[in-house]
């Protein structure tokens, strides 16, 4: 089983730059792909970025190009860059472990428990 710890979360005024990361452990945590999600009250879960074994990202269509992902492969550590954050960014965010590089939430062994990401005056 891999165990996954986010951190970096808080509260920023819009604008605002905060920067995530997801520590992953576990026998078989260089196994899996390591993703982003978010989740705001009343909203569905949706993905945020995840990266390849090649360093080829993937963002969802809302970032742009305002989130950079990046990882360190020899410590298993998945970062993200938030930059220029707007209110609706406000969210739960949440690191997961999977088998492909998919942003669904179906496709997900693995949540940490997430970090609390307030953008408001």
């Amino acid at each position: 089983q891999v165990q996954l710890v986010e951190s970096g979360g808080g509260s920023v005024p819009p604008g605002g730059s905060l920067r995530l990361s997801c520590v992953a452990s576990g026998a078989t945590a260089s196994n899996y792909y390591l993703k982003w999600f978010r989740q705001a009250p009343g909203k569905e879960r949706e993905g945020v970025a995840t990266i390849s074994t090649r360093n080829i990202p993937t963002y969802a269509s809302f970032v742009k190009g305002r989130f950079t992902v990046s990882k360190d492969n020899a410590k298993n550590i998945l970062y993200l860059q938030m930059d220029s954050l707007k209110p609706e960014d406000s969210a739960m965010y949440y690191c997961a472990a999977g088998r492909d590089l998919q942003l669904n939430p179906s496709r997900v062994d693995t949540w940490g428990r997430g970090t609390q990401v307030t953008v408001s005056s």
